[in-house]
């Protein structure tokens, strides 16, 4: 089995458009989060959600952005960093006449895989289209609908823009998407499957159904009237005795994943190394978390990684600040490490960038690995006041230093059951 390191990373969301970026702005707790602006918003109970900000979309000629969801977008634009970051491919820039850009050539696309997530696809597109069918009645769709629409769109066009000529595969499993997407990856570099993998996902859900249909389902945050509501971009608040939902984000995340050998032939910069994946299934109810699955998939990946659960010097919790969530993952958490579990500092990032759904579990894996390098755990922001039934270390308000952190879990469960668990190693030695 192959040794599965870290050497690019792209970040395309609510807190920056690059890794360091977004990490910044995570430990010094600055909120993605802001009101909506499209006219029909104003009809929302909450009206906030994680918007990526910024030009993403000059990068892209027009004729080719034609046949993109904005989902496809900003996955194009993740996967190009991590692979430019990793050495693979010149700064995502106009390309020299004649040159084809590509990250790989023909020979070593072959080598490479792409494992790429979403959990709706192109919404928007899709919206426009019954829009333009059943409102305006109009007698002929957009030509590029369907590519628009299809999970695979941006598995697709990453693989064309790179020239990823091994296998591919689009996961879709809700909010584990890119955690699953991640898992696989790894263990088709780890098995000798491919050498190179990019790894991650993608999610732009922030239309005027899908914000209306995650309204009616109850699980979007309340904005109240405690104290804290002057800023109301503070609803989402993991862990907390009030808290009552998340709030929707867009963005997208990517990694790159290397033989370990094979990346240090090529004087490659290691940024950390994945040594564990677990999976599992709940079998129990289609949105009610199940903390034994989760403790199982937590498990499965210490187990996989050939570590014991006081090794463990950090938690990207899952907690998306559902009063029935926090408290499973809580259990979990406390099921697996027993007396470890308090001295674990856990943070919850989705207070501040906004649940990103099929790209949430790439975007904090890479917050999990930021914080192992940079030695600091993000806070969980907005944690005035921690439920009773919430009794971990939350790392609550601010970041805080971890001089000797060396090895981070990123916990991701989606609905329909599905837990996936990365552990992440903060340096291949």
């Amino acid at each position: 089995m192959k040794r599965v390191v870290i050497t690019g990373t792209g970040v395309i969301s609510p807190l920056g458009n690059d890794p360091e970026g977004f990490f910044d702005a995570l430990i010094h707790a600055r909120s993605g989060l802001r009101r909506m602006t499209p006219p029909w918003a104003d009809a929302l109970a909450t009206p906030f959600a994680g918007i990526v900000q910024g030009d993403v979309e000059s990068s892209i000629p027009k004729i080719r952005r034609n046949s993109m969801d904005r989902v496809t977008l900003l996955a194009l634009l993740a996967a190009r960093q991590a692979v430019s970051q990793a050495g693979l491919r010149r700064a995502a820039a106009p390309v020299a006449a004649g040159s084809t850009g590509h990250a790989f050539d023909d020979a070593a696309g072959e080598q490479t895989g792409l494992y790429w997530s979403t959990g709706m696809g192109g919404a928007h597109a899709l919206e426009t289209a019954y829009h333009e069918l059943l409102v305006a009645h109009a007698a002929r769709l957009r030509p590029a609908t369907i590519v628009m629409v299809m999970n695979n769109a941006a598995t697709g066009q990453i693989a064309i823009d790179l020239n990823i000529r091994g296998p591919s595969y689009t996961y879709s499993s809700a909010c584990s998407s890119s955690a699953v997407a991640i898992g696989e990856a790894f263990h088709a570099v780890r098995f000798g499957l491919v050498k190179t993998a990019i790894a991650g996902g993608a999610e732009a859900l922030l239309s005027e159904g899908v914000m209306k249909a995650w309204e009616s389902l109850g699980t979007l945050a309340r904005i109240g009237r405690d104290t804290h509501e002057s800023d109301p971009a503070t609803a989402c608040r993991p862990f907390a005795a009030d808290r009552s939902g998340f709030l929707l984000g867009e963005g997208a995340a990517a990694l790159v994943l290397e033989e370990r050998d094979a990346a240090l032939a090529r004087g490659a910069t290691i940024l950390g190394e994945i040594t564990g994946f677990g999976n599992t299934t709940d079998a129990g109810h289609i949105t009610q978390p199940d903390a034994g699955g989760q403790a199982r998939a937590m498990r499965l990946a210490l187990a996989e990684a050939g570590l014991a659960p006081q090794q463990i010097d950090h938690i990207n919790a899952h907690g998306t600040g559902t009063r029935v969530g926090d408290v499973s993952e809580t259990q979990a958490i406390h099921a697996v490490f027993g007396s470890h579990a308090p001295r674990i500092p856990v943070s919850a990032t989705k207070a501040l960038h906004g649940h990103l759904m099929g790209a949430a579990g790439a975007l904090e894996c890479i917050a999990a690995l930021l914080a192992l390098r940079e030695r600091r755990a993000p806070p969980t922001a907005h944690l005035w006041h921690a439920d009773a039934a919430c009794d971990l270390d939350y790392v609550p308000l601010t970041s805080r230093a971890m001089p000797d952190a060396q090895i981070a879990m990123s916990n991701s469960f989606g609905f329909g059951g599905n837990n996936a668990v990365l552990v992440v190693q903060r340096q291949a030695d």
